[in-house]
């Protein structure tokens, strides 16, 4: 039973009525358990990417089903679909390999790998789910943004060390520049403070270094890096 489900080749793949709609079902099947994983391991999913996941194995498969073994095929829908461009920004990591996974089982669908791409779906499920349940490379410390307004007089690379390090915060002076006529300098810092960190009492400390001008604490959520 399983050697018929696991064996394949893809020069036995015909485009039959039966065969597509298997690969359609089964995609589709597929394509909705990454979505579902998908939102379970990122809270701030958008719900367009989430049904992309969804149809995305299904076109996928389809795109397979019409290539087929046909060379002159494959490259004629190479050729339309280069037509296409896409103007989006470059999206999380995560969201990439969610691409690429949800490519890999529309592709296997295809092939007529149905055992392989089940098989393969819910191992990396697994693997996403198990990820995120132990928090996998997220960091401790929350990622903010500083912004800090000094006079000319002070020496910006090392005005507000002491400050930092009392609080116990890692910084990074991202960008220095002037305003009002070179008169003042804004400096912008990218600190890391601990959860259990009192901002209130570092912005305090900081008013008090730079003769209480402006200051910008940007509260960011926490940047996990991985899964």
């Amino acid at each position: 039973m399983l050697d018929t489900i696991f064996e394949y080749t893809a020069t036995d793949v015909a485009l039959t009525w039966q065969h597509a709609l298997w690969t359609l079902l089964t995609a589709f099947i597929l394509g909705a358990v990454i979505s579902v994983t998908y939102m379970k391991t990122q809270p701030n999913y958008t719900t367009n990417f989430a049904l992309t996941l969804i149809i995305l194995p299904s076109i996928v498969g389809i795109i397979i089903l019409l290539i087929g073994s046909n060379i002159a095929r494959a490259f004629s829908l190479a050729g339309a679909f280069s037509i296409i461009r896409f103007r989006s920004a470059a999206g999380d990591p995560k969201d990439i390999a969610y691409v690429l996974f949800s490519m890999a089982a529309g592709l296997a669908c295809g092939v007529g790998a149905f055992g392989y791409a089940v098989l393969f779906t819910v191992a990396l499920c697994l693997l996403m789910m198990t990820l995120h349940l132990f928090r996998f490379g997220t960091r401790k410390a929350m990622q903010q943004q500083l912004k800090v307004t000094i006079p000319e007089n002070l020496a910006y690379e090392d005005v507000f060390r002491e400050v930092f390090q009392h609080f116990n915060v890692d910084y990074d002076l991202k960008r220095v520049r002037t305003t009002e006529l070179g008169s003042l300098y804004e400096l912008i810092y990218t600190i890391a403070l601990d959860k259990n960190a009192n901002p209130k009492a570092l912005l305090d400390a900081i008013r008090i270094r730079n003769g209480n001008l402006d200051i910008s604490l940007t509260m960011t959520p926490p940047v996990a890096e991985g899964y």
